[in-house]
């Protein structure tokens, strides 16, 4: 017990309350942008921001993911805080959360291994895309001193790591966050700052229960929304903590975490705050500034929510420019260029999947619908390619008798295929089917067996089919009919 608390609490100290307070600075103007983006106060990211990483660090199911307000989630809630005001998002807020630990609990993370890599590559290369794109708008029609301050602030990120003795102790993203702060208010720049995106909050949340009507007329309202809010947050969340597993080559449990954003979001709903998920940005920031344990999580957590009611001055000093610095630095991290290199080496179906996912989660801004896509897009070729595995011989014994052997996977893709691969017009007495290396999935299988017995039979020709295994047998004794009796109404027909 002492040991695992060690493990996943107090194992790497240092590199994670350094990595925390990286975190937090990042986490500050992007709760801002996506309560803008949602329609609320900038209050309700940033204690949905506080709430939700805080919670996670205790619940979540990887630890050193980072979770808060997204913008995927935002975007979900615009038309209900549009039409129905905030009472009904923290209603809607509390129900995703319900829904999130009820999948949890159906095991649901466990239908991550359904996603292929090319799909989780172009799920990278998208994220990696977006962040780059958010941070534009910070860098149109403005001055030279916002891209001067840019431009240093990469060189410090990317340079500072290279200094003797400390380099390697201090984030290169908090120097470049503090070094860049102290210039521009040293020289009193008229550069655009973290204070220019919204008033930070000058309380600690509060419990608060939604003030809706609790009729079935609300639930019916907050409903949709809630299952949307609920897969696209898991859905980002499960594909975040496979991406931290491989950055720091460590396991994590996909159903625990489930549960674990479904109280989060509960917590953050009860305090005021939007639902929210795991954020990939902040998750490799973390990560890339030396965070592993739960304890980076928390630390996030907590100086997010001191910074910006206690020290809101000063934090609303710091430049955009500085954390659009670190924000690119995010993207080009975080994109695969391995999958440009591997283009030509790699087969083109799984190609094809990756720059489908990229390019629906570009074009749609929603991570649910590329995913989905590119899974539906894999599971394609995938039945196409295994359906082509399967090979029909025949050998004529005698005049009398011929006997097919089949060789591979037989299911919808294939169930034409093995149809077709039979004689109906043959003249012989008698016919052996040897399914001894075959295997039947699914009952358009079953059918297709169906369909070649019955043929055979009503041409005269008897039928002996051998070899199934265990499970195709059972499939077929359920659901076939070629080995069952006529009813007696048939039988009288004939």
């Amino acid at each position: 017990m002492l040991l695992s608390i060690k493990q996943n609490w107090f194992a790497n100290i240092r590199g994670d309350v350094l990595s925390g307070l990286v975190v937090a600075l990042a986490l500050i103007p992007e709760a801002i942008a996506f309560s803008i983006i949602a329609g609320v106060d900038p209050r309700v990211g940033l204690y949905a921001s506080f709430c939700i990483a805080v919670v996670i660090a205790f619940v979540g199911g990887r630890p050193g993911m980072i979770s808060a307000a997204t913008g995927a989630m935002a975007l979900l809630m615009v038309t209900l805080v549009r039409e129905h005001g905030l009472q009904y998002l923290l209603a809607a807020t509390l129900l995703c959360g319900v829904l999130q630990i009820g999948a949890g609990y159906l095991r649901l993370g466990s239908l991550m291994r359904f996603v292929s890599r090319s799909v989780v590559t172009g799920f990278v290369n998208a994220l990696a895309i977006l962040i780059f794109m958010a941070q534009l708008p910070e860098l149109t029609d403005v001055t030279w001193h916002v891209y001067a301050m840019t431009a240093a602030g990469l060189g410090i990120i990317y340079l500072f790591p290279y200094v003797p003795k400390i380099g390697r102790v201090i984030p290169s993203p908090l120097v470049c966050i503090l070094s860049m702060t102290a210039v521009a208010v040293y020289f009193g720049l008229d550069i655009r700052t973290v204070g220019d995106m919204g008033e930070l909050p000058d309380t600690l949340p509060v419990f608060l229960w939604p003030e809706v009507p609790l009729t079935f007329e609300t639930l019916a309202i907050i409903f949709p929304y809630s299952a949307a809010l609920a897969v696209v947050g898991l859905l980002e969340s499960l594909m975040t903590a496979t991406i931290v597993d491989e950055l720091t080559d460590t396991g994590s449990d996909k159903n625990r975490e489930c549960k674990g954003q479904g109280v989060a979001n509960i917590v953050s709903g009860l305090f005021g705050g939007m639902a929210g998920c795991a954020m990939i940005g902040q998750s490799v920031i973390n990560v890339k500034s030396g965070g592993r344990t739960r304890l980076s999580t928390l630390i996030a957590g907590v100086v997010l929510l001191l910074m910006v009611v206690f020290l809101s001055d000063w934090v609303g000093k710091i430049p955009m420019a500085a954390l659009v610095a670190v924000m690119i630095m995010v993207s080009i991290g975080t994109f695969s260029w391995d999958s440009i290199r591997n283009l030509r080496r790699y087969p083109l179906s799984t190609n094809i999947v990756m720059v489908v996912t990229v390019v629906v989660v570009v074009f749609t801004h929603n991570l649910a619908y590329g995913v989905l896509a590119g899974v539906l897009l894999a599971a394609l070729f995938f039945a196409n390619k295994v359906g082509h595995y399967l090979r029909i011989d025949s050998q004529l014994d005698t005049g009398e008798h011929r006997t097919y052997w089949v060789v591979g996977q037989v299911f919808f893709s294939s169930s034409d295929k093995f149809a077709a691969a039979f004689d109906f017009k043959e003249a012989v007495a008698r016919v052996t089917i040897d399914l001894g290396q075959a295997h039947f999935w699914d009952i358009t299988s079953v059918s297709a067996l169906d369909k070649v017995v019955l043929k055979f039979r009503r041409e005269g020709t008897e039928v002996e089919v051998l070899g199934l295994n265990e499970a195709s047998a059972t499939i077929v004794d359920r659901f076939g009919v070629h080995d069952k009796p006529e009813p007696v109404g048939n039988l009288m027909n004939h």
